[in-house]
């Protein structure tokens, strides 16, 4: 037993064993000592009886420290599994054995370990780093006794022609191998540094305890000068069996991951997925290459030991496998009416065919007011089917994904629809998000191809973002070299349109393969890839006509990108105005009237920060532009609550239009759907007390065609623990929704999609409301903006609207500050005019802002103002509530303003 103090250890695991080799590095009867922290013992000794073992493989330059937290949770009366956590030869508190142990010797080295342990299955491996691909060697040589992989940060493959990461290629060269893996502690220090956060002294010293003195570093050195850099490696062959051999691997996987890894980047991830399709994915942001330091990892790794290990076989049938796989979630009692929908660009085909094929189908607006480009249906049909052909030419295939950083209109519109007609996955991320939300979203869901203007090119380039590269436009030579762009939109068209695919060439991809991942606003922490199917698509398509009733021939201004996108499956005509589309409050009245009026507009979508720069702006209209706003019959504003008085001012610019607000979220749009008339019922309801649970919130409706609807109480905590939805008026609770048209899953975020669909049958939105007696949906905020004050829980949004109805008030957010239970509520103020500076209001603002809040049933403890609200990029109205909360904090707590 190696005896010393490791924070997180417990004495008692940290054991010794001797074993013999059969390793072609050793002789003949050459007997090894082992170190490992080993929890079985332990387990016996209590009289428990584990699950199984958990066999964890450390990389370089780590050791079985790493593993800690797995030992401490196996450990768990409630959930009890042997820990086996292994110190490689020449590592850790392990045996130097002055030998050079090439890959195939340390999968060998593994088995000799857990032969001599007499490790039967059911056997779970964990690894990290090259343990990792060590475990799987492991794995793959042991098929009895496996039951399932666990792999964190690891890599079992090098593309051809792809340089390894600079970080090894630097610890790799001649003139600092040896000197910074071996002779100095500089590989462990910079290996150590890329913890996030950075490793407490205690835990760093541990890390340490191993390797003090370059004589027991020898194998930190040798470990790097082990990475097959190339085929001409003699590890290379092994390392290829492993990646080869993954493909048959069928037990369960579960793959956990830290993005911001220098060495293992999300490449490396995306190439063990294609390996092990079938595993369960979850990307932990702002984690990187020491994600077992970084997060939490024990508590998912158990939860899906469990969840794998649910008996799922009949009564009376045999037993099944102890990680047989997880059964699909139950579908909800609501009938699918996805089966069988046609595809989403079905009516866009029957236009191009029809009698009305020569009009415009899309179109988009230059800033002088008059139409830029346009298609007719058939023209948009022909270009759609040519640029198909060429992209299936040129390598893009079903599944493959395509990352579309093209603006809004025509070009974005013919390539989209040409990717879903080839099967492959458009990944929509748009510069909503700002540079970093977008350079980690475009990273995260790793496409194969990237297809953007200039200026998205060169963002790929800097950014090193994955993928080949094509150009919307023809470049010149100079640049296509500089940007890395293979080919472009227009040569493919050129190519594509000289040939006629063969019938059943290009097949329909299957109603329930991927189709799209959509990315959320990231207003409430880093933006979400939501994958979609063609069946969900199409069923957003029929539920948003059916409940809208935009039928083919509607003419649609979109000022907001989803929507322009969804114009041709509509079989509406759709046309984007002249605007920043990252920037909604670009809108001016002066551009949405051009738009409206180049196709006699009868359907206008724009989000709420639009809207009020549209009524800011509309003083430089002139009577044409009256007369086709007057000519709209529907405009739809969603994104953010709309305020009914701001409805109402819109209401005279738009005097025919009957104006909705559809409830909704990137993973379910729509959800609920209501009016300004149906606004204004409600509140008179809410006002009068004539309704039971009118009030305290945005009233957002009732539920769209084919959606369920309900809430999850909250608790005391301001949490939603529960599985039991109700529709009670007045228990507010999280809300969720079931519909056809929801969301397939979270990208690569299997922890997250868990927590969503925990109810089964529906998703959790994350949004706080209540019902009222009407059957009105009134929505209170987020479940994380929930304020824990003592004297109970405070939901946002109702205070908030009663605070924005006051004089010199724009957007006002309700947070909370201090400890939860006990925290105090905090009004933070944008006034109007904007102030110059943050801080605290105005005796006189300050009374007024409590007053208005106390008729809401809120007491506000503190007012500030700021010049403007901290609000999302994408909608410009989501105010970031978290942000504003350490910002009060601060301020209240006597530090300078400045800006929040």
């Amino acid at each position: 037993m190696v005896t010393a103090d490791w924070t997180g250890v417990d004495p008692e695991w940290s054991r010794c064993i001797d074993v013999a080799s059969t390793s072609a590095a050793d002789e003949p009867g050459t007997v090894r000592r082992w170190h490992l922290l080993d929890n079985g013992a332990q387990l016996a000794r209590r009289g428990l009886t584990p699950a199984g073992t958990l066999l964890c493989v450390h990389g370089n330059p780590t050791w079985s420290y790493l593993w800690r937290t797995l030992l401490a949770a196996g450990s768990d009366p409630a959930h009890p599994w042997r820990v086996v956590a292994v110190d490689q030869l020449d590592m850790g508190f392990s045996e130097r054995t002055g030998t050079f142990r090439r890959l195939a010797d340390r999968i060998n080295d593994l088995g000799d370990l857990t032969a001599a342990l007499g490790l039967d299955g059911p056997v779970v491996t964990v690894g990290h780093d090259w343990g990792g691909v060590i475990s799987l060697g492991w794995a793959l040589a042991h098929p009895q006794q496996l039951a399932g992989v666990v792999l964190t940060n690891t890599a079992v493959h090098q593309p051809p022609g792809s340089p390894i990461p600079p970080a090894l290629r630097l610890a790799l060269h001649p003139a600092v191998h040896r000197w910074g893996t071996t002779t100095s502690d500089t590989f462990l220090r910079v290996t150590h540094s890329l913890a996030r956060p950075p490793l407490a002294e205690d835990v760093r010293s541990a890390f340490m305890a191993p390797y003090r003195g370059a004589g027991r570093r020898a194998g930190v050195g040798n470990f790097v000068a082990d990475i097959p850099a190339d085929a001409s490696h003699p590890s290379f062959p092994a390392l290829t069996r492993v990646a080869e051999g993954l493909r048959r691997l069928s037990v369960p996987a579960l793959m956990l991951w830290g993005p911001r890894d220098p060495i293992f980047s999300d490449r490396y991830l995306k190439d063990l997925v294609s390996r092990l399709p079938h595993a369960k994915v979850h990307r932990f942001e702002g984690a990187g290459h020491l994600v077992a330091e970084d997060r939490d990892i024990a508590a998912p790794v158990f939860e899906w030991l469990a969840e794998s290990g649910r008996d799922n076989g009949p009564e009376d049938g045999p037993a099944p496998h102890p990680l047989a796989p997880e059964p699909p979630m139950p579908e909800p009692s609501t009938p699918d009416p996805g089966t069988g929908l046609p595809p989403l660009w079905a009516p866009l085909t029957v236009l191009a065919a029809g009698p009305h094929a020569g009009d415009t189908a899309v179109a988009e607006m230059a800033a002088d007011g008059s139409v830029a480009r346009s298609l007719s249906w058939q023209e948009l049909e022909r270009n759609i089917a040519a640029l198909a052909a060429g992209l299936k030419e040129s390598g893009v295939r079903q599944g493959s994904r395509v990352s579309l950083m093209v603006p809004p209109g025509v070009d974005l519109t013919v390539v989209l629809y040409a990717c879903l007609r080839l099967g492959a996955v458009v990944v929509v991320a748009d510069a909503g998000l700002g540079t970093r939300g977008l350079n980690r979203a475009v990273k995260g869901a790793t496409p194969d191809y990237v297809i953007g203007i200039d200026k998205a090119l060169v963002a790929a380039s800097v950014l090193g973002w994955p993928g080949r590269r094509i150009s919307v436009r023809d470049l010149p030579a100079a640049r296509r070299r500089v940007l890395a762009v293979e080919t472009s939109l227009a040569a493919l068209a050129r190519r594509g349109a000289t040939r006629s695919p063969e019938p059943g060439e290009v097949p329909d991809p299957g109603p329930d393969s991927p189709a799209a991942v959509l990315f959320t606003s990231g207003s409430t922490g880093p933006a979400k890839g939501v994958v979609y199917t063609h069946r969900q698509l199409a069923a957003m398509r029929d539920t948003v006509a059916a409940t809208l009733a935009i039928r083919p021939g509607a003419r649609l201004v979109a000022g907001f990108a989803p929507f322009a996108l969804l114009g041709p499956a509509l079989g509406a005509v759709s046309v984007t105005p002249a605007m920043d589309v990252t920037a909604p409050r670009t809108l001016t009245a002066r551009a949405l009237a051009d738009a409206a009026a180049a196709i006699d507009a009868t359907v206008v979508f724009a989000s709420p920060a639009a809207l009020r720069n549209v009524l800011a702006t509309q003083g430089r209209l002139d009577g044409a532009g009256h007369e086709a706003l007057g000519r709209v019959e529907l405009l739809l504003s969603a994104g953010a609550p709309v305020p009914a008085s701001l409805l109402a001012e819109v209401q005279r610019l738009l005097p025919r239009a009957s104006l909705h607000t559809p409830y909704g979220m990137t993973e379910a749009l729509p959800v609920t759907d209501t009016s300004l008339e149906q606004i204004c019922a409600a509140e008179a309801d809410a006002a009068a007390g004539t309704v039971a649970g009118a009030g305290n919130g945005v009233c957002v409706g009732r539920p769209v065609h084919g959606a369920r609807v309900a809430v999850i109480p909250l608790d005391a905590d301001g949490s939603a623990p529960g599985n039991r939805p109700v529709t009670e008026p007045g228990l507010a609770g999280e809300i969720l929704v079931s519909a056809p048209h929801v969301k397939e899953s979270y990208d690569r975020l299997w922890l997250t999609q868990r927590e969503s669909v925990r109810t089964a049958g529906w998703h959790r939105t994350g949004d706080v409301g209540h019902f009222d007696a009407a059957g009105r949906l009134w929505v209170e905020g987020r479940l994380a903006h929930v304020v824990t004050a003592p004297g109970g829980v405070v939901t946002p949004v109702g205070a908030e609207q009663a605070i924005e109805r006051l004089d010199a008030v724009g957007l006002a957010a309700v947070v909370g500050v201090g400890p939860a239970g006990t925290q105090a509520v905090v009004a933070v103020v944008e006034t109007v005019p904007p102030l110059r500076r943050a801080g605290p209001a105005a005796p006189d603002l300050a009374g007024r802002v409590r007053d208005a809040a106390r008729q809401a049933g809120v007491s506000v403890s503190a007012v500030l103002t700021v010049p403007s609200q901290p609000t999302d990029i994408r909608h410009n109205a989501k105010i970031d509530r978290a942000r504003l909360s350490r910002w009060a904090s601060a301020v209240l707590a006597g530090g300078r303003p400045g800006t929040p």
